[in-house]
């Protein structure tokens, strides 16, 4: 059993206080900007292209991610107040909407690059997978993205919110799975020649949302109403990301993604 005592707030500079999860956030992405970097110069492409596609990457994610909490896991209470949505730093960001948000980013990215949009995304795939590692373990600081309780001894605590029930650490379970995603990527990326275009890009929505899929049980539920079935609003928004990712699958090793 684990006791979570980890104050949310990392340091403060006079009256500004910086949490952790800020700074694990913004380090994910400059670690992932500084990978894509590596990854764009052995194919000698233009590092302009890459900072363009990393400010659209960066906008579409906060927006994405806001709006996807906002609109989907607490509606009711946002519609009322559609000012609060501009408070992002009071939190509540949303890895579906996230998602959604890149995907239109790379659209719109797709449409001023030269690059073939899957192998970009092939190796934006690699450092994604690292970031959200980071905000998982971010979440953790926060306490937040609570998993149930265990009802036996293992689990972690959470003190900072006044708790002694152990729950499981469900952030810390997804921040393994896409830590393990990004070393596999990784692996193929640099030892598999011909790897086809989309078939890294479709492992990623299966691992990423299927991992997703299957930790969602163990977290108290998010959305503040209920889906009137078996699987929750998690679950029910990574379905379509496994299928996508299937299909991306599909389409790569029957050769239509051949390099």
């Amino acid at each position: 059993m684990f006791v979570s005592t980890i104050s949310p707030v990392a340091f403060t500079l006079g009256p500004i206080s910086v949490r952790w999860y800020g700074l694990l956030f913004s380090g994910g992405f400059i670690l992932g900007y500084f990978i894509m970097q590596y990854l764009y110069r052995r194919k000698n492409y233009d590092a302009a292209d890459l900072d363009r596609l990393l400010l659209y990457l960066f906008i579409g994610t906060i927006i994405g991610a806001r709006l996807g909490h906002c609109l989907i896991y607490e509606p009711d209470y946002y519609l009322s107040h559609p000012l609060e949505i501009l408070k992002i730093w009071h939190g509540g960001l949303a890895s579906h909407g996230g998602t959604l948000g890149v995907l239109v980013a790379l659209w719109l990215y797709k449409a001023r690059s030269p690059l073939p949009l899957l192998e970009v995304t092939d190796m934006l795939s690699i450092p994604v997978a690292l970031v959200c590692t980071f905000i998982r373990v971010g979440n953790f600081c926060n306490s937040e993205i609570l998993g149930l309780p265990t009802n036996t001894d293992y689990g972690v605590i959470f003190a900072t919110l006044g708790e002694t029930l152990p729950r499981h650490p469900a952030m810390l379970y997804e921040a393994a799975a896409y830590f393990l995603i990004f070393l596999v990527s990784g692996l193929i990326y640099f030892k598999w020649r011909n790897c086809p275009r989309g078939f890294l890009t479709g492992l990623f929505f299966v691992t990423c949302f299927g991992s997703r899929f299957l930790i969602e049980p163990f977290k108290e539920e998010q959305a503040d109403y209920s889906t009137g079935i078996a699987l929750d609003v998690g679950q029910l928004l990574s379905i379509p990301c496994i299928l996508l990712g299937v299909v991306l699958l599909i389409y790569s090793l029957k050769g239509a993604g051949r390099n």
